[in-house]
């Protein structure tokens, strides 16, 4: 590779603003870069809420006598 006389020696100043933009890329988690969420999507996700243990359903009683339990 040859160098021109006319051009100055590469300082390296403008790779500061390159190893900023791959710090900002690394720090975004490897399942958002493979499968983004959409931002809209992740608005209308629903709040999760506590439901019933595994094998607590009473499926031998009417649907009326539950709910007077709870």
């Amino acid at each position: 590779m040859t160098t021109t006389s006319g051009s100055p020696e590469h300082d390296g100043g403008d790779l500061a603003e390159l190893r900023a933009e791959i710090d900002a890329l690394k720090a975004i988690p490897h399942e958002e870069i493979v499968n983004p969420l959409p931002h809209d999507l992740e608005e209308r996700e629903p709040t999760p809420r506590p439901t019933d243990a595994i094998g607590s359903e009473k499926w031998d009683r009417p649907d009326d006598e539950e709910s007077l339990e709870d």
